[in-house]
Formats: C-alpha cells, sequence, structure tokens
C-alpha cells in the first residue's frame, strides 16, 4: 500500500523532525527561511521544502515583506492532532487516578503499621 504524500496530511508532515523543530522556532513568531535554516543548520533550500510542506498541510503561513518571505505559525492546522491526542486522555486521567489510589493506600497501610 502506497504511503500517503507528506504534503496531503498534517501526520506525516509533523512526524520529520526538522519539521517539528521549525514550528517549535516559529511558536516565538515569524522568521524568514535563512534565519530558520540556520538555526536548524541546514542549507537554505532545505529549509524551504520543509516550510512548502508546513505550508501545504496548513501550519505555516507566510508573507512576503521586501525581498524577504517571513513564515509563522498556523497552529490551526494542528487540530487533527490534538483532538487525535486528545482521545487518549480519558485513558491517561483514569490511569492517574488509579495510580494515585494505589499511592494513598499504600501511605495508609504504612500508617496504620506505625
Amino acid at each position: 500500500m502506497a504511503r500517503l504524500a507528506t504534503t496531503s496530511d498534517v501526520f506525516n508532515a509533523i512526524a520529520e523532525p526538522q519539521r517539528r523543530e521549525i514550528l517549535v522556532l516559529l511558536r516565538g513568531g515569524e522568521r524568514p527561511v535563512t534565519e530558520l535554516a540556520q538555526e536548524l543548520g541546514i542549507t537554505q533550500p532545505g529549509a524551504s521544502k520543509h516550510l512548502r510542506v508546513l505550508r501545504e498541510v496548513g501550519l505555516v503561513r507566510d508573507r512576503k515583506v521586501g525581498k524577504q518571505r517571513m513564515y509563522g505559525l498556523d497552529a490551526g492546522g494542528l487540530r487533527p492532532v490534538h483532538e487525535w491526542v486528545g482521545g487518549f486522555e480519558r485513558f491517561w486521567n483514569e490511569s492517574f487516578d488509579r495510580l494515585d489510589e494505589y499511592v494513598q493506600s499504600l501511605e495508609q497501610a504504612g500508617r496504620e503499621q506505625r
């Protein structure tokens, strides 16, 4: 079965570590591609390819400022990831509640033995 192109799916797009790092860098505000490439230690064309993928899945927006293109985070594109991860919230909350009950029972047993 053929894998979906990374440009069609936000999950595939963020599976690449350098793309996730770009998103982290853009949390601090807009940046030009040259600055992003320098921060990542990659070439400008390499950074541009990653930015194109992120833009096509709706995670990054860009605007022209003079001769530069400024890239910014469009966190709304992370909604599918947030919704998917949110589906596990109940599982983790219940697991932590059970752990808390267990720890409390151990503490109570320790107090009773004294």
